[in-house]
């Protein structure tokens, strides 16, 4: 088998044009890793990873259209062989659980080193899982997300500043029930109001 046949075929999706071109030049760098696919944007990860036939996504979290951990779980249900590596400027402990959750067999920081990347790539088509050591230590001293997924789903409704009866009427819920669903929000997250409760949970990851 020739080195170009073994090369490791990668997917970048990343919404800042100059970052994602910095990530493909080092990456290129690698004889053993070849940038076949760029995307901006996460709905368009899937098509991508399928139409060229990728080993590996490296996928950001906050992009357009859907967000890196969707992206995630979707390319784990339609191409469940492609290993996915997270790498955010977002280390938040939250989404750390999430994107495990969602399928993805690396999370990493984007301020390491490129060559941690690389070996990264390596290491999940080797069958590994790989966490950056401080993120993990963050998750575990972090504990689970107490909230629960309707809890969450109101959140998110409220956080462009939703009445209670919009988001009753987008969510087929009751006002009563939203009403519930955001007193607990605010009650776990402990925050003095839905405004707040809404930044802890993005800050903590799990909206």
């Amino acid at each position: 088998m020739t080195d170009e046949a073994r090369s490791v075929r990668v997917l970048l999706a990343e919404d800042q044009g100059m970052v994602r071109e910095a990530l493909a030049a080092l990456l290129g760098l690698e004889p053993d890793i070849d940038v076949v696919a760029q995307v901006p944007r996460g709905d368009q990860v899937v098509d991508a990873a399928v139409e060229h036939d990728v080993d590996v996504a490296v996928l950001d979290i906050e992009m357009p259209g859907m967000t890196g951990i969707d992206a995630a779980a979707e390319l784990r249900r339609r191409r469940p062989g492609t290993k996915i590596v997270i790498a955010t400027t977002f280390g938040r402990p939250g989404y750390l659980r999430r994107a495990m959750e969602s399928g993805a067999d690396a999370f990493l920081v984007k301020d390491a080193p490129a060559g941690e990347l690389a070996e990264a790539i390596r290491r999940v088509l080797r069958g590994e899982r790989v966490i950056d050591p401080t993120l993990a230590a963050a998750a575990l001293a972090e504990g689970a997300n107490p909230l629960t997924g309707r809890e969450l789903d109101v959140l998110a409704a409220a956080a462009d500043g939703s009445v209670n009866a919009d988001i009753a009427r987008r969510l087929h819920l009751s006002e009563g029930t939203v009403r519930n669903y955001l007193s607990m929000a605010i009650q776990k997250t402990g925050a003095r109001n839905r405004a707040e409760a809404v930044r802890v949970a993005r800050e903590k990851g799990w909206l």
